[in-house]
């Protein structure tokens, strides 16, 4: 009696279906990575955004109004919004900065990064 070797077409197709799986899993994983690469780009872009706005306030030397401005603040090809706010201190010869700057998607708008400092008026 002759025993015939081989895979039966069911055991190919389960064997198909474990790999499909296995191969959605991947793309999922491998696309969350990608999602999060991007959010720590605009991260570190936001951040050097915030911290050139400081920069530039410490050396213009200007009088640093109170209240809350929004400006459009560009940095490595990504269209930021820097917001910043100016507070008074107990000391009338220091200003407190905020700046916070945003990102906006198509429908959504989020903060990217924070930064105070305390500046000196002249």
């Amino acid at each position: 009696m002759m025993r015939a070797r081989g895979f039966t077409l069911l055991e190919v197709l389960v064997a198909l279906v474990i790999i499909g799986i296995a191969l959605a899993a991947a793309m999922r994983g491998a696309l969350s990575l990608t999602g999060n690469a991007a959010d720590s780009r605009r991260m570190l872009l936001a951040t050097i955004a915030a911290e050139n706005r400081l920069l530039e306030l410490r050396l213009t030397r200007g009088q640093l109004a109170l209240g809350q401005t929004s400006l459009d603040c560009p940095e490595g090809g990504v269209a930021f919004t820097c917001e910043q706010i100016v507070k008074s201190t107990p000391n009338p010869f220091f200003r407190r900065v905020e700046l916070r700057v945003f990102y906006r998607d198509a429908d959504t708008q989020r903060r990217y990064a924070e930064l105070m400092a305390v500046l000196p008026t002249t």
